[in-house]
């Protein structure tokens, strides 16, 4: 059973939930590219899950906990001494990163009033990727050059931007078609040529069908 729940006020701007998930049986789960990275206590110990940009299968037995604090997109900031992009397609112990075992939520808020903040531009870059506005666009809008909003978006996001908006399409994709949305329209609303665009992307991004993703949920 998996259950997700809010962290709170101090956590809230950085931290998009808690979250545990708990196996009543053996089986293997598909983690889809969301822009996120994740704390992860597990059966194999404390790790961090960067951002990934194609799906991950995960092999769970019953009775396997799982415990996790996701981040926002764009908001890891400073907290593990490295850019998102180093953690890309990543999982990597707290020991690595120099995090505690037992880290606590309050620990972890310490820790990030101490470290550096995220980009004060992530939130603007992936809100108009996700709008459809090109590269060049969001560059020109921000006062950037191409070049530049690239090296932004990868130490931020761990992605480029071309790979951001794919990503960030593709989640607002799947929640729409949660939400009961005809897979046409999901397709127009989210920015894809047609429903065939959507489909591809979404094999791409998650290995399987839309209707395999739908039916896991």
């Amino acid at each position: 059973m998996y259950a997700e729940w809010s962290p709170g006020a101090s956590l809230a701007d950085r931290v998009a939930c808690l979250w545990k998930q708990d196996c009543a049986e053996e089986g293997t789960q598909i983690v889809v590219p969301d822009a996120c990275v994740d704390l992860i206590w597990g059966p194999e110990g404390p790790h961090v899950a960067g951002p990934d940009t194609g799906p991950v299968p995960v092999r769970m037995r019953a009775g396997d906990v799982y415990r996790g604090i996701r981040f926002r997109p764009g908001a890891l900031g400073g907290l593990l001494g490295v850019p998102a992009g180093e953690l890309r397609d990543e999982r990597v112990s707290f020991a690595d990163l120099g995090l505690p075992a037992d880290l606590t939520l309050e620990a972890l808020a310490e820790r990030l009033r101490k470290s550096a903040a995220p980009d004060p531009a992530a939130p603007a870059i992936a809100a108009a990727l996700r709008s459809g506005s090109s590269v060049r666009e969001v560059a020109w809008d921000l006062g950037l050059s191409e070049r530049h909003l690239h090296r932004r978006a990868v130490a931020a996001f761990g992605y480029s931007p071309k790979t951001l908006q794919r990503i960030v399409r593709f989640q607002r994709a799947l929640s729409l078609a949660r939400s009961g949305v005809p897979l046409a329209t999901v397709a127009a609303e989210s920015g894809y040529t047609d429903q065939a665009h959507l489909s591809h992307e979404v094999r791409r991004l998650s290995g399987v069908p839309m209707s395999g993703l739908l039916v896991a949920a």
